[in-house]
């Protein structure tokens, strides 16, 4: 009897222990699945075919991935491969998706690789348009292949609408653009219709602000943005549906609006922007990109930008100017040369970022005839590609002449250079009156048909950089930079605000 009361006390025993390990090991199952959780939400991201928008979709991809989000970023072969690689940590949650380039009816009308608006002049951006809306079908099968939680777009293909009824997968647009230009542009309704009618009925009407931003505003366009800004957003092209369409039926039909703001700069456009859309209007922060670690030697590769670094060494502390039109901004031989006899007259040191322009022949080209030999004690023109976060980051740069597109009023003030802009196409006018508003910026004046004279260049530089009279605006420059510069809020804070939401369907308020 003892010894079968010890068997049974025994096997008791061993269950016990069994299912003790049992309940360990599941325990631990569990939290991992709970801790990688997270990874299993799945983002498809498509943004429209211009770097300045593929950029800022790649940061925002970025600051998710780092959220434990897993995304995959949407575009074609020759825009994928000119991206930067994520970090090594990251690459196993951002996967780049390389959709075939369309290939349109009359392939002529775009050069061979071609696939972003950099790569043609302007005239041919409609044919792009073209042969993105061909990227219909082959999103619709990845999508339908993946299953994601979320498709994030751009303002340009409406047609992720049927998309994202037809496989049940919600999708949020996300505004590279700032909240005071999203505002401007106003809710659906005011751009197709009767309702465009009634509040853009000519590019006179887009020189004020809209009847719906009822606090002080100077964010509206000069004349001759206007009509240029017009003609693009509400005029037909070839691929058979307006800009304005496009964006109206794209902020009608998703679930939430992500701006790369942020309440710290623009706190009444934000407002204003979550009554005027009618749904959640989420800021995910500026994205700002991360700063070179301090004290670490720069790899450039191409020996003419040691020779440049090495020059700016030779600087004084936020002594130079730092000059560049990006990419998009295709200036004529008088705009550039305007430019270079401006950077003359001011006699200040200057680095500038010149892409070779299509009407150079020769590097030498780009610039008046001997401006370089007058210019070489005081001065660099760079053609071609340039390190810019590395030139931005460097202690002799203290201001900056640029054409004030969002991306780099980002990438600029969240180093504390004093901006002095000089705008050209679509959003740049709207976030220069912004600036100039706000006392972080110099605007140079322009003339009723857009043209501007060195002396007016020469005079902005020379109020921003070295005049008593610019102290302000440089004091307000570096102020700003304590904002634009705090990865902390815009990752933990702002990103974090918007990966909650894509978990849970409720934006913070």
């Amino acid at each position: 009897m003892k010894t079968y009361f010890c068997e049974v006390c025994g096997k008791i025993f061993s269950l016990v222990f069994v299912f003790s390990v049992f309940l360990y090991v599941f325990g631990l199952f569990w939290a991992d699945m709970r801790v990688d959780w997270p990874s299993k939400m799945h983002v498809v991201m498509l943004p429209w075919s211009a770097f300045g928008h593929i950029i800022p979709f790649f940061q925002l991809s970025i600051a998710i991935a780092k959220a434990g989000i897993r995304v995959s970023l949407v575009s074609t072969p020759r825009n994928i491969q000119r991206l930067p690689k994520p970090q090594p940590n990251l690459s196993s949650l951002i996967k780049f998706v390389e959709l075939p380039f369309p290939i349109v009816e009359d392939g002529s009308v775009l050069p061979e690789g071609a696939e972003a608006t950099v790569d043609i002049p302007f005239e041919k951006i409609q044919y792009l348009k073209v042969a993105f809306d061909l990227l219909q079908q082959p999103l619709k099968q990845y999508v339908a292949e993946t299953s994601p939680d979320w498709i994030i777009v751009d303002f340009f293909p409406y047609w992720v609408t049927e998309v994202s009824r037809e496989y049940g997968v919600p999708f949020v647009y996300f505004s590279v653009f700032s909240a005071s230009t999203v505002a401007f542009v106003g809710p659906p309704y005011s751009l197709v219709g009767d309702g465009r009618m009634r509040n853009w009925p000519s590019p006179e009407s887009m020189t004020s602000p809209p009847e719906w931003i009822t606090f002080p505003s100077s964010v509206a366009l000069k004349d001759f943005e206007a009509k240029a800004f017009y003609s693009e957003f509400f005029t037909d092209n070839v691929s058979g549906a307006t800009t304005s369409a496009r964006y109206a039926k794209i902020i009608d039909s998703c679930q939430a609006v992500a701006v790369r703001s942020c309440v710290e700069y623009e706190g009444e456009y934000l407002n204003l922007l979550g009554n005027l859309m009618g749904k959640p209007v989420i800021p995910v922060g500026l994205l700002p990109p991360e700063k070179p670690a301090e004290g670490t030697e720069i790899q450039i590769p191409g020996g003419s930008w040691v020779g440049n670094f090495k020059w700016l060494n030779n600087q004084k502390p936020k002594s130079v100017v730092f000059v560049g039109f990006g990419s998009e901004c295709k200036l004529t031989k008088d705009q550039v040369h305007e430019i270079a006899y401006g950077l003359e007259l001011s006699e200040l040191p200057f680095l500038w970022a010149l892409r070779k322009p299509d009407w150079a022949v020769e590097d030498d080209d780009a610039v008046p005839s001997g401006f370089g030999d007058r210019m070489s004690d005081r001065g660099i023109v760079c053609i071609g590609w340039a390190p810019q976060m590395e030139i931005l980051a460097h202690p002799s740069i203290g201001g900056s002449l640029f054409h004030s597109g969002w991306g780099s009023v980002i990438e600029t003030l969240q180093f504390g250079h004093c901006l002095v802009v000089l705008p050209f196409i679509i959003d740049q006018g709207l976030n220069a009156r912004l600036l100039v508003e706000k006392g972080l910026g110099v605007e140079i004046k322009r003339g009723e048909d857009g043209s501007f004279r060195r002396e007016d260049i020469a005079k902005s530089l020379i109020l921003a950089m070295v005049s008593e009279e610019g102290e302000k605006l440089r004091m307000r420059a570096r102020e700003a930079a304590a904002i634009f510069g705090d990865q902390k809020l815009h990752q933990d804070h702002y990103i974090g605000g918007f990966v909650e939401y894509l978990k849970t369907g409720f934006a913070k308020q």
